[in-house]
């Protein structure tokens, strides 16, 4: 028998579970790798990337206000392309941030208990299940207060900054190139892409064909503005060159700023973050793999919330414990930006194709514009999937299957 879900969630709720999601360890991380791309170019990336999480969200809002069920683009891609482009984006979805939780627990142990990552990693990914299997609305007042903590340290970074003054270092240091910016999106999208999760809660959220919409903009529109300051603070007291080499970007933008007394401050506020990221994938991850098991992609085990969950936090215990996932974002990016391709692929079937067109092509270009190496990584995670479609389809339909 299927599990139905209660409708608990307002709006307050659901831009938390954006926000906890968006705000996680991406922003103390990703503006480095992001730098080494684009160089002083990273405001006109994180413009890019901002474009395209704009598309995407206004393409899933649509989606949302007439699919509201758990499952997010695994269930829009389902009714508006046919049951493989869902499959598709449940999978790239499901195996995309099953590795971003094991990111993201390793993110967690490397701030606060160095030469200890692994039990830690381990550790925090089995309490955090523990804490979702308690319940949604637990989760959520959990998220909030982590929440508050990750703003009240990036607006302590950014007023740092601000009165140490600018160094010139916002001024481009090299050419444009168009391939650097959009490899330097592509990396940053992984740190927007958190308003999913709005949408993955589909049935536990009242109204939701006007809180869901409405949730999505505030959250991403939020974390545009936080953004955005972050990377012109940590770029005026850096530069493009020291913030590419930085290993902790936002603790070396304090020291730099003459503001040492806030580097501890803002290594527990990476790891809360990172916590905070964590506790909402799983919560994100969980609800897809429901909705997939329910419709028979995934063993039927998981047909409920609370299996999936421990499910999903098992799987991602193991990969923290046994792997070095210190490339996921690239790979984890690679599977979101095909998600949110078949999110905007599925709003193109309800007219006003313009911002679906955009935010199509922009999730591609993004996506190829990655390093080689997660391309090819998610290339073939994504192919393996479709073959496993393939086989089991196959099965279905031969003689004396059914």
């Amino acid at each position: 028998m299927n599990q139905r879900l209660e409708r608990r969630l307002g709006t307050n709720d659901a831009v938390v579970v954006g926000l906890g999601a968006m705000l996680g360890a991406g922003v103390f991380a990703a503006f480095a790798p992001a730098a080494r791309a684009a160089g002083g170019w990273l405001p006109v990336a994180l413009a890019v990337a901002a474009v395209v999480a704009w598309c995407n969200a206004t393409s899933s809002a649509r989606l949302a206000a007439i699919l509201p069920s758990s499952g997010g683009t695994y269930v829009y891609g389902r009714e508006r392309l046919g049951p493989f482009w869902g499959y598709l984006a449940g999978w790239a979805f499901v195996v995309g941030k099953t590795a971003s939780c094991a990111a993201m627990a390793l993110t967690f142990a490397a701030y606060a208990a160095p030469g200890f990552e692994r039990p830690a990693a381990v550790a925090a990914v089995l309490a955090l299940t523990a804490l979702n299997y308690l319940g949604v609305q637990r989760s959520i007042a959990a998220t909030r207060v982590i929440v508050a903590v990750v703003i009240v340290v990036l607006a302590a970074v950014i007023a740092a900054a601000a009165g140490h003054g600018t160094t010139g270092a916002l001024r481009p240091d090299a050419p444009f190139s168009l391939p650097g910016v959009l490899q330097a999106a592509g990396l940053l999208f992984f740190a927007f892409a958190g308003y999913a999760r709005i949408a993955t809660l589909g049935e536990e959220v009242r109204e939701p064909a006007r809180t869901i919409p409405r949730a999505i903009f505030i959250a991403l529109g939020s974390v545009l503005v936080l953004y955005a300051a972050t990377a012109l603070a940590v770029l005026s007291v850096l530069g493009p060159d020291r913030l590419a080499a930085a290993t902790a970007p936002l603790a070396e933008a304090a020291t730099a700023a003459g503001a040492g007394w806030l580097v501890p401050a803002v290594r527990a506020g990476a790891a809360v973050a990172a916590l905070g990221a964590l506790l909402v994938l799983i919560l994100g991850v969980s609800r897809t793999g429901f909705a997939m098991a329910r419709d028979g992609h995934l063993p039927a085990v998981l047909d409920r919330v609370q299996r999936a969950e421990l499910a999903v936090g098992l799987v991602v215990a193991v990969l923290v414990a046994t792997t070095d996932l210190r490339g996921a974002i690239g790979f984890s990016s690679f599977g979101v930006l095909l998600y949110y391709a078949i999110a905007n692929a599925s709003a193109w079937t309800l007219g006003r194709r313009a911002v679906p067109v955009l935010g199509l092509a922009g999730c591609l270009a993004l996506a190829f514009s990655l390093p080689w190496t997660s391309i090819t990584a998610g290339a073939g995670v994504v192919l393996a999937g479709a073959a496993i479609y393939a086989v089991r389809a196959g099965r279905l339909s031969a003689p004396g299957s059914r």
